[in-house]
């Protein structure tokens, strides 16, 4: 099981855990659509709001201003 601190993905939100929670539901929204993976070491069964997330802690997924 993957696990991400959330200090680190709240410093590519700015801070806001909000805005956290809302970039990350929206690129889950996406990834159950079908829309691609952008990181690799993912289980095949992970559920999208944890590939979200991760992709959040790597910071391939960023808060627009």
């Amino acid at each position: 099981m993957y696990y991400a601190a959330l200090e680190k993905m709240l410093d590519k939100t700015d801070g806001s855990i909000y805005k956290l929670v809302v970039v990350a539901s929206k690129r889950a929204l996406e990834l159950a659509e079908g829309n691609p993976k952008l990181v690799s070491e993912v289980n095949a069964a992970a559920k999208p709001s944890t590939v979200a997330l991760r992709e959040i802690s790597e910071g391939k997924v960023k808060a627009k201003d």
